[in-house]
This record gives C-alpha cells, sequence and structure tokens, in this order.
C-alpha cells in the first residue's frame, strides 16, 4: 500500500481546503487499488521549509497538492525542496492553477498535473501508477457528488470557515472568471441537505457554498434557503447569488430569516454597459438593485456587493460612476477588487490584443491597460484601502453618512481622499483613527464637534473593551456619578471605557452584551444633560 499525502495551503488559518477532502473521499470511492491517504492543511504563512517538512516527516510514495492563485507562488520553491528530501517520491498537481498551466508545472517539478475535475481522475491514476502503468484516458465525470465531512474533517474544523458546493459549473461565461468553462450539474437536493445538516453542527461559525450561482435555479434555491432558516444552529450561511435572478417570493422569505443566518454576496462587477458586454456579463441591473434594496430594508440578512477594477472599457471616471452607484444600495460590505488575469480565462487570453497588461505572477494582477493607467490603479487601491478599512470593516459608518452628507462629496470623493491621505498599512487602530478624524475634518462644510462626537459613538459601538484614542477623550468630574447611574440602569458593573462625554454635553455607554447579528455593532444609550 503506497502512503499518500494530499497538501493544502490555504490563504488563512480560518479556511478549510475542500478539494483536498474531495480528492480523499474519491480515492476511497473509486480506486480499485487500497491507498494510505493522510491529509495536510497548511496556510501560505508557513514558510516553504515548513511545510516540505511537514509532508516528508510522513516519508510519502506520492504527494498531490491542491493549486490556486494565493499559493502558486510557493509552489516551485516547496516542490524543489520536496524532491531533495524526497527523491523517489511522484509529485502530482492539480487545481486550477495547474489544470491551465501544465508545462509550467511540469518544468517546475511536477511529475503529472490532474486536470479539471479530480475525484475520478487521481484515484485512477493513482491505481496506474501503483501498477507501473500508463495514466488512463480521462474518465467521465460523476453528476454524484462525493461525501467528504467525515469525522476527521469535522474534527479538523474547529471553528474554521467550513466550505460546501451543491453544484458545480455555473450557467455563465464571464471573460475574467473559470467557473463558467463546465456545464452546470446541481446536486440531489436530499444530499445537499443531509451535508448542510451535518456541517451545522459541526462547530463552525460559517458555511460557505462555493456556487458560483446558488440561485440560478430559483425554485431549487428557494428549498435550500428555506431549509437552512429552518435549521437549528447558530451558523451563518453564505450564499454567492445573481441578484437579479431573485424573484419575489425568495425575497419574501429570505426576509423571514433569523437575524445573522444567511449572509449574500452579490456581483455586480460593474455599471458600465460596453464593459459588461465585452466580459459577457449579463445581469438586469435595475432588477439586481431593486432586489438588493429590498432586502437590505429588512435588516436581517447581511449583503456584500462586488466591484472588478481593471475590466475593459471601464475608465476611472466611468469605474467612479459604478462605485458611486453601488456605494449608495447601502450594503453592509463593497468590495472593490482588480482584475485577475487568470490562467485559461478568455480575458487572459485576449489580454495582448486589448492592451491590458497584468503581472507575470500569481495572482497575474493587471498593472495598466488603455482604459487604466498606472497612476489610475494606484489611485484605486489607495481608494480601496480607505473603504477596507472602515466601511467594510462597519467602522465609522454613522461619521462616513454625515461626513457625505455634509460635504456633499461622492463616495467615491470621499474614500479617495482619505485613501490618499491616510494609508493604513498595519496600523493601531487608535492612530488611524485620529488620522481619519483629521482628514475629514478638513472637508467641505464638515463640523469638526459633530464629526467628533459622531466619531466617539461610532468608536463606541465597534470596538469592544478598548480605550479610545486620546482626541475624544473630554474630561469631566461627573465620570464616576454617570457611571454608577448607568450601572444602576443595566443591573451590572460596566468598565470606563464603555461610557464617554459628547461634545453636546451628554453621556453615551455601550451595552456590551447586546451586539447586532447583522451589522456587528454594539448598542448604544444616551444620558440626558444632568
Amino acid at each position: 500500500m503506497r502512503k499518500i499525502i494530499l497538501l493544502a495551503i490555504n490563504a488563512k488559518y480560518i479556511h478549510s481546503a475542500l478539494s483536498v477532502w474531495l480528492l480523499s473521499a474519491g480515492i476511497k470511492k473509486y480506486a480499485r487499488i487500497p491507498h494510505d491517504v493522510e491529509i495536510i492543511e497548511a496556510t501560505i504563512h508557513h514558510s516553504n521549509e515548513e511545510i516540505a517538512g511537514l509532508v516528508t516527516a510522513h516519508s510519502p510514495d506520492i504527494v498531490g497538492i491542491s493549486t490556486y492563485i494565493w499559493n502558486a507562488r510557493k509552489l516551485p520553491d516547496i516542490l524543489r525542496l520536496l524532491k531533495v528530501h524526497l527523491p523517489k517520491a511522484v509529485f502530482v498537481l492539480g487545481g486550477p492553477e495547474a489544470s491551465h498551466n501544465v508545462d509550467y508545472w511540469l518544468e517546475s517539478g511536477a511529475d503529472f498535473v490532474v486536470q479539471g475535475e479530480g475525484e475520478r481522475k487521481l484515484p485512477e491514476l493513482l491505481d496506474a501508477l501503483a501498477e507501473g502503468k500508463a495514466p488512463p484516458p480521462e474518465p467521465t465525470p460523476s453528476e454524484k457528488p462525493i461525501n467528504p465531512y467525515n469525522e476527521t474533517y469535522i474534527s479538523n474544523l474547529k471553528g474554521k470557515l467550513a466550505y460546501l458546493e451543491t453544484s458545480r459549473g455555473c450557467p455563465y461565461r464571464c471573460a475574467f472568471c473559470l467557473s463558467g468553462e463546465s456545464d452546470l450539474i446541481f446536486f440531489p437536493i436530499e444530499t445537499v441537505k443531509t451535508h448542510l445538516l451535518k456541517l451545522s453542527k459541526s462547530g463552525a461559525k460559517t458555511i460557505k457554498l462555493v456556487d458560483r450561482t446558488f440561485n440560478s435555479n430559483p425554485a431549487r434555491a428557494y428549498k435550500l434557503f428555506e431549509y437552512v432558516m429552518a435549521l437549528e444552529s447558530d451558523c451563518c450561511f453564505h450564499f454567492e447569488i445573481a441578484a437579479d435572478l431573485l424573484d419575489e417570493g425568495t425575497c419574501k422569505l429570505l426576509s423571514t430569516a433569523q437575524p445573522g443566518r444567511i449572509q449574500l454576496e452579490a456581483g455586480l462587477q460593474s455599471y458600465h454597459e460596453p464593459t459588461l458586454k465585452a466580459v459577457s456579463r449579463k445581469t438586469d441591473l435595475p432588477k439586481a438593485e431593486a432586489n438588493i434594496r429590498n432586502l437590505l430594508q429588512g435588516g436581517n440578512i447581511h449583503i456584500h456587493v462586488d466591484l472588478i477594477a481593471g475590466l475593459p472599457y471601464e475608465t476611472l471616471n466611468h469605474f467612479q460612476d459604478s462605485f458611486d452607484r453601488a456605494y449608495m444600495l447601502g450594503a453592509h460590505n463593497l468590495q472593490l477588487g482588480f482584475l485577475k488575469l487568470l490562467h485559461g480565462s478568455v480575458l487572459r487570453n485576449q489580454a495582448k490584443m486589448l492592451g491590458i497588461q497584468y503581472k507575470e505572477t500569481p495572482p497575474y494582477e493587471i498593472i495598466c491597460s488603455p482604459w487604466l493607467s498606472v497612476e489610475d490603479i494606484s489611485i484605486l487601491k489607495k481608494t480601496e484601502n480607505a473603504l477596507g478599512h472602515t466601511y467594510n470593516k462597519s467602522r465609522f459608518l454613522s461619521t462616513l453618512e454625515y461626513v457625505l452628507s455634509a460635504s456633499g462629496l461622492r463616495p467615491f470623493t470621499l474614500f479617495r481622499n482619505l485613501g490618499e491621505s491616510v494609508q493604513n498599512h498595519g496600523m493601531p487602530l487608535e492612530i488611524y483613527a485620529e488620522q481619519v478624524y483629521e482628514c475629514f475634518r478638513k472637508m467641505p462644510n464638515v463640523n469638526a464637534i459633530e464629526l467628533l462626537e459622531r466619531m466617539i459613538c461610532d468608536w463606541l459601538a465597534m470596538v469592544k473593551g478598548k480605550n479610545m484614542p486620546n482626541f475624544m477623550k473630554i474630561a469631566d468630574n461627573r465620570r464616576k456619578q454617570i457611571i454608577q447611574g448607568v450601572e444602576k440602569k443595566l443591573g451590572r458593573p460596566i468598565g470606563r471605557e464603555e461610557v464617554a462625554l459628547l461634545p453636546s454635553g451628554e453621556w453615551v455607554f455601550v451595552d456590551i452584551a447586546n451586539r447586532d447579528s447583522v451589522t456587528k455593532l454594539y448598542k448604544l444609550y444616551v444620558v440626558p444633560v444632568m
């Protein structure tokens, strides 16, 4: 029996790798010859030597590695290290990075590359290697899902993100994506429900469904939304959807979901029609907007919307329009991503013709194009930095609302100005908050007193047990008296960091036992002027 190691290198510790567990289950189900399979999960934050050491400690005969844009830069060096320590081992690579760049990975040390779906292909390759035969021809993909959720998988979650696919493929053929390259297959709904139930009891806080367009079959999506809403669980279920495909019945159902049970991610990508046409993106934008606003009114579902900067024909001015429209929807998170020219994507094949320049190393991010200069990309990066450290982390939300209203600035302009004034790369929150205050204070028609009051309230609502920065502190000899009154009202002791004096003379305190399950902000109460 040969020793097989399946190696996953995740982007973060909190992530779990569904792919290697599916492959392990596929080997168990389809291999004719018994194989001793063990899974190793590391992260990109481990050194290459550490990862190689984890593998070599098992003295494997065959090493299978799952490749993605987030770990591809590390793999050539890891392969070199492994070949030194395991000269007789066979190295098999799979995953989207290897599948679409076979020659490169064979030159980098892989002995075999499995292209496409691996649940059947890998066990047949392992059987052939064990028998000393040539690799088999392409097997037929299975429409029946494999169950990767064994007890070892569940025990390894330990509060991490859990992943589940209920379908494979995508009905759309977006030029920047790989998911639409295969036909859409739906897995049996009863099997999906069984997996959802098991994961809901696993201890995972969030279960992310990896279907690229979960609601491409609206009737099926309705049944699964209904199912997860009925589960006795504290889990949050994350779905990637097409917002324009939501029908009235589904929106009505979702409005009744327990707060925090469901999280939706709606990819808009762009509002510029020539851009959407160029990348074969089909979206009924008015309907998508109406559905997103409708769902937000309920206050029970956390909603993300996504934009991609760098798509063809979208200039900086065009993107500003897209940003402003997306921001004004009021979603809880506006993800500003940057175009990545993935191996195997239509857009990568067209990049030279279109004049798009991109980095040759993963994740192959855009450098410039005929529509966005290097300077434009820099502006967008700084804007994304500001957005990511404020709005997308539910920081200073009422402050942002006030500054936008008072200054009359467009959302993109505000975040661009903040990003160009303050670039946060690991800055302590107290220092960042003061620099945000100084930047906003200089904006037109912003009242410094009102701004400070908003920031104090936002600080209390978004931070638990953390002393506020000195610029927010206002001295008052009534603090002890106020705290005693608040303690009497709450019926429990409170810390000094839970109470603050506002410039208006009112006191505000935060109830850290009362946190919104959707926004993750704490409830605030104002004590009238005494």
